[in-house]
C-alpha cells in the first residue's frame, strides 16, 4: 500500500483512544466504583498494568506478522493453527460485536440523560440507532472513519479536562475536600470487590487492540503500530485515575450504581452548573459515538481476515476495495450489536464482551511464548521476557475466573459451540486427523 494511503501513528492512537476512552470514562467508571468503592482506582491501576504488557505482546507480535489484521486471531492462528485460530477469531469477533452494545447503551443513556427523558426504552432506541447510523460511516471506508475518529478524540479529551478540573476545583474550595473518600462500604472493600471491578475495568482498556488489526494499514507497519498502542494505553491509564478520582471528589463512592451514564449522574447530583452538564453529556456522546464507531471498524475486519483464510464462507468477509471496508462484515456487526443490547444491563453486556477479550488475550501471551521458543526476529520485543507475559498470563486467568456466571456460561457454551461446528465442518471436508504425541 502506497505510504500516503496508510494511516499514522497519530490517527491510529486516535482509533484506540475512541475505542478506549468511550468505552471506559464515560460508561463503566460508575459501575467500577459502585462495584469497589475507592478500591476502583486500585483496580483502575492494576488493570492497566495487565493492559500495558498485553499491548507489549501485541505490539512484538504485530512486528513479526505486520501484514496480519486480525490482532489476537491473526496471531492465534499463525501460532497454534485453525483450530484455535478458529475459536479465538470468533470469540474475539462475538466480544467485539457486543461491545458495540456497551457503548451504544452508553450513547443512549447520555442523550436521554441530555433531553430528561426517564423511560427505560428511549437508551436503547437511541443506541440502535445510532448503531445503524455508525455501519454507514465505516461502509465508506477506513480513511474516512479514522479521519473523523481523530477529531471526536481531541475534543472528548477537551471535555474530560474541563471535567476533572471542575470536579477538582469543586472539592477543594469546600473545607473538607476529600470527605467523600474517607470512608468506604463494607461490600465493596476487599479483593473480591478489586477483582469484580477489574474484571469490568479490563473492557474499558481493550479498545488498543483494534489498533493491532490495522498494522499493516499504519506508517511504519509494525514499529508504528506499536508506538501507538503504548501511547494509547498510557494516556488512558491517565485519564481514568483522574476521572474516577473525580467522581468521588464530587460524590461518596456509595451513591454510585451500575448505570451507562456515570458522569451525567455524578454532576446532576452534585448540583453542577446546567452548563457543564450538558458540555460533558455532550462529549460523552461523542466518545461513546467514537468507541462504537472504532468496535464496529474491528469486529468487520476480523470477518474479513478469518475469511481470506478461509475459515468463514467468502460472502461473510465480502471486501469493497474501493472503499477500503468489509461491507458485509460491517453489516453482519451492527445486527449482532443491536441484538445484544437486550441481553442485560450494562454490567452484564460488558462481561459477555469480556470473556472472548479475555481468552484472545491469553492466547497472546502464549504466541509470544510460542514465537520466541522458534526464534523469531520481531521488529519490538516485550521487555522482562519471560516474566511480563507469565504474569499476563497468570492475572488473564483470574480475571476469566472472576467473570459473573452469566458471562461464564455463555463462554462455555459459545466454546462446545465452535467445537462441534469445527469439527462437524473438518469431518465434511474430509480433512486429514493430525496426531502428535505429547510425551516421549
Amino acid at each position: 500500500m502506497p505510504d500516503k494511503n496508510r494511516i499514522s501513528v497519530v490517527l491510529a492512537t486516535a482509533i484506540g483512544l475512541g475505542a478506549i476512552i468511550g468505552a471506559g470514562i464515560f460508561v463503566l467508571s460508575g459501575t467500577a466504583i459502585a462495584l469497589a468503592g475507592r478500591n476502583a482506582l486500585i483496580a483502575f491501576l492494576l488493570v492497566g498494568i495487565v493492559a500495558l504488557i498485553v499491548g507489549f505482546e501485541l505490539s512484538e507480535l504485530g512486528s513479526i506478522m505486520p501484514k496480519a489484521s486480525g490482532g489476537a486471531y491473526s496471531y492465534t492462528y499463525k501460532a497454534f493453527g485453525s483450530e484455535l485460530g478458529f475459536m479465538t477469531g470468533i470469540l474475539l469477533y462475538f466480544s467485539y460485536a457486543t461491545s458495540i452494545s456497551v457503548v451504544a447503551l452508553g450513547f443512549g443513556s447520555y442523550l436521554a440523560s441530555i433531553l430528561g427523558i426517564g423511560a427505560a426504552a428511549y437508551p436503547i432506541i437511541f443506541a440502535i440507532s445510532l448503531i445503524f447510523a455508525l455501519a454507514i460511516v465505516n461502509i465508506f471506508g477506513i480513511r474516512k472513519a479514522a479521519k473523523l475518529d481523530f477529531g471526536l478524540v481531541v475534543i472528548k479529551i477537551a471535555i474530560l479536562a474541563i471535567f476533572i478540573g471542575f470536579a477538582f476545583v469543586v472539592a477543594f474550595s469546600a473545607r473538607q475536600p476529600l470527605i467523600n473518600l474517607s470512608s468506604i462500604q463494607p461490600s465493596s472493600s476487599g479483593l473480591g470487590a478489586i477483582l469484580a471491578a477489574s474484571v469490568v475495568i479490563f473492557f474499558a482498556y481493550t479498545g488498543f487492540q483494534t489498533i493491532s488489526t490495522l498494522t499493516n494499514k499504519i506508517k511504519g507497519g509494525g514499529s508504528g503500530a506499536t508506538k501507538a498502542i503504548i501511547a494509547s494505553i498510557i494516556i488512558s491509564i491517565v485519564l481514568y485515575v483522574l476521572v474516577t478520582f473525580g467522581l468521588m471528589l464530587l460524590l461518596p463512592a456509595g451513591l454510585y450504581k451500575i448505570s451507562a451514564d456515570p458522569l451525567s449522574f455524578a454532576l446532576k447530583t452534585s448540583n453542577a452548573p446546567y452548563w457543564i452538564f450538558m458540555l460533558v453529556g455532550i462529549g460523552a456522546l461523542i466518545a461513546t459515538a467514537s468507541a462504537t464507531l472504532a468496535d464496529m471498524l474491528s469486529s468487520s475486519r476480523m470477518l474479513h481476515q478469518m475469511s481470506s483464510d478461509k475459515l468463514l464462507p467468502r460472502f461473510i468477509g465480502l471486501y469493497d476495495r474501493k472503499r477500503d471496508a468489509a461491507t458485509n462484515g460491517v453489516i453482519l456487526s451492527a445486527v449482532v450489536g443491536v441484538i445484544m443490547l437486550f441481553s442485560g444491563n450494562i454490567y452484564v453486556i460488558a462481561a459477555i464482551a469480556n470473556f472472548g477479550l479475555l481468552f484472545s488475550y491469553l492466547m497472546t501471551s502464549f504466541a509470544v511464548l510460542h514465537f520466541r521458543k522458534r526464534k523469531a526476529a520481531p521488529g519490538f520485543k516485550t521487555p522482562l521476557y519471560p516474566y511480563l507475559p507469565v504474569i499476563a498470563i497468570i492475572a488473564l486467568m483470574v480475571f476469566l475466573i472472576g467473570l459473573p456466571k452469566e458471562a461464564l456460561l455463555i463462554g462455555v457454551v459459545l466454546i462446545i459451540s465452535l467445537i462441534i461446528v469445527y469439527y462437524t465442518l473438518r469431518e465434511y471436508e474430509d480433512k486429514k486427523v493430525v496426531r502428535i504425541k505429547l510425551f516421549r
